[in-house]
């Protein structure tokens, strides 16, 4: 299967710097990620866009993200985005107006906590995200935390820090 994974930064990418101690988007991470997995019957494709905080994105940002998901529509078996969790309801909802009909799963996923924490989410959610990949109708989803949820309508839970359906 051939997926395109595309990389925007968010929380999942944040790394520490030690001489100044804090945490920022300064490099992507997801293939050092999958590095850890077995796939052997996955074909990965990456496009690193953006490197950024999901709360920093900006309309330019979202549509480089839209343009980005439309070329790897044409190539891929499936694709996948890896983003933010802050604002990922904002861009699943855009892609779900402007990519009408994708011919392919389109699945947004991202973690709560960064990689490089003990504690990360991030594995769980990258191989949740593939899995989805195979299991899914063409559309566009959200992979979290054991779920995968349809937009439109999908939101973040502030308080169980997951996402769900609007209410």
């Amino acid at each position: 299967m051939r997926v395109t994974i595309i990389t925007t930064g968010g929380t999942i990418a944040k790394t520490f710097d030690e001489a100044d101690g804090s945490l920022r988007n300064a490099r992507p991470v997801v293939e050092l990620l999958l590095a850890a997995l077995r796939l052997p019957d996955l074909d990965i494709a990456f496009l690193h866009i953006l490197s950024k905080d999901s709360l920093d994105l900006n309309d330019s940002d979202r549509a480089l993200i839209r343009e980005a998901a439309e070329q790897a529509i044409e190539s891929s078996e499936a694709v996948v985005i890896v983003h933010g969790t802050d604002t990922l309801e904002i861009t699943g909802e855009l892609l779900f107006r402007e990519l009408e009909s994708p011919r392919v799963p389109v699945i947004l996923t991202g973690a709560m906590r960064p990689y490089e924490f003990r504690d990360s989410d991030a594995a769980q959610n990258m191989t949740e995200a593939l899995l989805a990949c195979r299991l899914v109708a063409p559309g566009i989803y959200v992979s979290m935390h054991n779920r995968v949820l349809r937009f439109p309508g999908v939101t973040k839970d502030r308080t169980r820090l997951t996402f769900c359906r609007n209410r």
